[in-house]
């Protein structure tokens, strides 16, 4: 591969700004979750796509690398992990499907799509050799050279599926109208909304009522088995305090890791970026006029946050007014990096021409090689040290309370608490999916809670607090409620049913009155519900307002003006409306639009069609048993991660 790109001297001029971390997060995401099966025989494979393994590594790997261009909110790891390993069944069974068919990506293929990629491995025509090449790579993609390559291979083999697929996909200019139409057609509804909630508070059951209610509904109301515990704390607050590090550990921790005080030399600068990737010669000159005007502005006062807010094209540095922090030797272009440390601290630059464009570089400040001194680091070390002693402690403590309880599970709480100075408490009766009092909420707490026997202790188990000892102290088992027991939820349940059916049979009476030929403003008045006109909406519009999804509101695209609606059902509640304006479709928007439109059509069509390439391909395989789906190892997996 990289002999490849080095005979290959003919420097393509386009930075696309692709990192591969941002790749790999977008088709982690772009993609829905595929079906599972069993896979029984190597508890490390997540799925095994004809003789190669998907191993939890693999997926793991993955869902490192899109954390660090974005967190991972926790409730969404288990859909993040099925998602990537999705992609990385796609990969895998495009690379089979290749093979039976002779499909392969060239060397020269992938050599052009990464100098598209990282321009900057390029010095003109001469490619910057092996060693810049890794540098470049790991820098801008946080991969090894080999994983980044794999990753453009792979993309590669995908577009050539992509293109097999799709290269048929045609746009009538019926679809055409027809989306426009669905686009750009609006109406807007006078409607009388029946609330169910307005009507919940008027019903109030007799006893008799509210007994035959729950009688005929009893299996619902269950009481599940709940169960309180003792606990006894070992509190990370309070044992912090025997943690902190003395000046002697921090001198040593110091000495130790002298190497992440060194600085290099290095510069804080701002910069204005103005592209001219891919543009032409004639671009590029009015570009340079541009960046020029911008330059006099600056020179002459002009403050420069400002400016790179409204002027610069670098995406990345826009917002924050051009700040790219500090730089050191080689991480920028040669060109940049030569105006950056050349510069004297708080001066401006010149027009500096790279290959992505013309810059205006800022020097904020700038430091020369040394050594942060003991005294500038100390209170960055002392949380540090602080944390690695409580650990090492609190571990220590905690792991001879597992040894004390291994050797007898069924000594007396107290006498634990005592020995390692733990703190003693109690929890409320809680079921198996609510907070254990202060000690929070986790499956191992939960899990542990239920399945121990009353005077057993549990192993010590991590809370937000520390390291807590539990035993169960009282026991409710589950059992089918009584009407005493549940009776506020079956009085709440009995007024939402008749709510519900006093709030259909309003509106159906509503919808009568008006289809004999009342107004719905005055009918509606007289029933006492009030009328209101929605804002203009079309078939593809989310919301209706404060209504909700448009979907229920479909049919009044058919309606004529002035036509009035039967009662639709609108989750607990029920409207009426009456079509009040509508609006249509011009031949100018047909023109306007048809190019966007068109180019829009086509690739949902060609998303649709690969789509339907892929779950037939996944299919296939899995009844020839070359795709299976470990589904047993991802749940634990992402229970685990």
């Amino acid at each position: 591969m990289l002999k490849t790109i080095q005979n290959r001297n003919n420097m393509v001029k386009v930075f696309l700004g692709v990192l591969l971390g941002i790749i790999c997060l977008s088709m982690a995401l772009t993609l829905g979750v595929g079906s599972f099966g069993t896979l029984t025989d190597n508890g490390d494979a997540l799925a095994r796509v004809g003789s190669a393994d998907i191993t939890q590594n693999d997926v793991q790997t993955l869902l490192g690398r899109i954390s660090r261009s974005q967190p991972i909110p926790p409730m969404m790891r288990d859909l993040y992990a099925r998602n990537v390993l999705d992609q990385l069944v796609l990969q895998k069974s495009l690379e089979l499907e290749a093979s039976r068919l002779g499909i392969r990506v060239t060397p020269e293929e992938q050599a052009n799509r990464i100098k598209l990629i990282l321009p900057t491995v390029f010095n003109g025509d001469t490619w910057v050799g092996k060693d810049r090449y890794a540098s470049e790579v790991q820098l801008r993609t946080g991969m090894s050279v080999q994983e980044f390559e794999d990753y453009v291979r792979q993309a590669l083999l995908e577009e050539k599926f992509r293109q097999l697929v799709t290269d048929s996909v045609q746009v009538t200019p019926a679809d055409i109208e027809d989306e426009l139409r669905r686009r750009s057609e609006n109406t807007t509804l006078e409607y009388a909304l029946v609330k169910a909630t307005d009507l919940a508070s008027t019903i109030n059951p007799s006893e008799a009522e509210l007994a035959a209610y729950f009688a005929k509904n009893q299996s619902k109301y269950q009481v599940p088995e709940r169960r309180s515990a003792r606990f006894a704390l070992l509190d990370l607050n309070q044992l912090r305090q025997k943690a902190q590090p003395t000046d002697a550990e921090l001198h040593d921790y110091y000495t130790q890791h002298i190497g992440q005080y060194q600085v290099e030399d290095r510069v804080h600068v701002e910069h204005i970026l103005l592209k001219t990737v891919g543009k032409t010669e004639a671009e590029s000159a009015e570009i340079q006029k541009q960046a020029e005007d911008v330059l006099k502005q600056a020179k002459k006062g002009a403050n420069f946050e400002d400016l790179a807010k409204k002027y610069s094209e670098d995406t990345g540095t826009k917002e924050k007014g051009g700040d790219l922090g500090w730089i050191v030797d080689k991480q920028t272009v040669p060109e940049f990096q030569q105006a950056a440390f050349s510069l004297p601290r708080g001066s401006i630059s010149d027009l500096v021409k790279t290959n992505y464009g013309f810059h205006i570089i800022k020097v904020l400040d700038k430091e020369s090689a040394h050594t942060k001194t003991f005294e500038e680091v100390r209170s960055t070390i002392e949380p540090i040290l602080a944390e690695e002693k409580l650990n090492s402690l609190s571990n220590d403590v905690s792991a001879q309370m597992a040894s004390a309880i291994r050797q007898s599970n069924r000594q007396s709480l107290d006498d634990l608490a005592k020995k390692f100075d733990l703190q003693i408490g109690e929890t409320p009766a809680v079921t198996i999916t609510q907070t254990v009092g202060e000690l929070g909420s986790s499956p191992e707490l939960h899990q542990v809670l239920f399945q121990l026997r009353p005077g057993e202790l549990s192993s010590p188990l991590r809370v937000d607090r520390g390291f807590v000892v539990i035993t169960p102290k009282d026991v409710l088992p589950a059992h089918a409620a009584s009407l005493a027991e549940v009776g506020p939820a079956v009085l709440n349940d009995y007024r939402r049913e008749k709510s519900i059916e006093l709030a259909r049979a309003k509106a159906e009476d509503l919808a009568k009155r008006v289809r004999s030929g009342e107004l719905l403003e005055k009918a509606a008045k007289e029933l006492g519900i009030e009328t209101k006109t929605t804002d203009p909406f079309t078939r593809v519009s989310a919301n209706v307002g404060d209504l909700g999804p448009s979907k229920p509101f479909a049919a009044a695209f058919g309606m004529a003006i002035g036509a009035n609606s039967a009662a639709v059902p609108l989750q607990d509640n029920w409207i009426v409306y009456r079509v009040a304006s509508q609006s249509g479709v011009t031949p100018g928007d047909l023109v306007a639009q048809h190019d966007t439109l068109e180019q829009q059509i086509k690739q949902n069509k060609q998303d649709a069609a690969f789509d339907a390439f892929r779950t037939a391909l996944e299919d296939r395989l899995k009844k020839e048993g070359k795709l299976v789906i470990n589904e047993a190892a991802l749940k634990n997996f992402t229970k685990s991660s």
